[in-house]
């Protein structure tokens, strides 16, 4: 009868535990309890990231080729605050009015009005990377309230996988009404003001 060596027994033991240890914190480091995200963040999907972790998601889950990643901001957004050089491209979920007339109290900004184009585009997209509505795709904004609604929108057009980025490209407000709290840019990710024109959205 073959007998095991206690030690190496005890190894292997030390070994296996390490990397279940590994695999659930990096599991967790992806992961953001639904819960602890604010009612305008949140999307029916419920997956969430938040942008310091999003290019270890992306990695685990196959990269960037098994992956789509979105900038879902307007266009002058991404022209003048600048965009994340990973995403594969800009798809907005809405856009300022053209003329730009109607104010938004709410808001304390321009009114903007929904893309009738964006769940076209995103097909688009996702076709270009031979990727279905079960691959995963992931959404960012400014700070994570229109990723959220996107997500929803694409969520109910079929897409099974859509995680939204809940601190977005510039974060949430500080006390101090400034962006610097979180997001894409405070985790020191890369972006540039220089776009790449192929991934930016123009009307079909």
């Amino acid at each position: 009868m073959d007998t095991l060596n206690p030690t190496a027994v005890s190894r292997r033991t030390a070994v296996l535990g390490l990397a279940g240890l590994a695999l659930a914190g990096s599991s967790k480091a992806a992961a953001v309890n639904p819960a602890t995200v604010p009612e305008p963040k949140r999307s029916k999907a419920g997956l969430y990231l938040e942008a310091k972790d999003v290019p270890a998601f992306i990695d685990a889950n196959g990269g960037s080729a098994k992956v789509l990643f979105l900038d879902v901001r307007t266009r002058a957004e991404a022209m003048f605050v600048g965009m994340p050089t990973t995403v594969d491209a800009l798809v907005p979920f809405v856009e300022v009015q053209e003329l730009m007339s109607d104010w938004d109290p709410q808001r304390g900004a321009y009114k903007l009005e929904p893309m009738q184009d964006f769940v076209p585009e995103v097909s688009r997209r996702l076709q270009a990377k031979q990727l279905t509505r079960a691959d995963t795709v992931v959404l960012m904004c400014r700070s994570g309230d229109r990723s959220g609604r996107a997500a929803t929108r694409l969520t109910e057009d079929g897409y099974t996988k859509v995680y939204s980025v809940i601190d977005g490209f510039e974060g949430d407000l500080s006390a101090e009404g400034r962006r610097d709290v979180n997001g894409w840019r405070k985790a020191g990710l890369p972006w540039s003001y220089k776009l790449d024109k192929a991934k930016m959205y123009f009307a079909h």
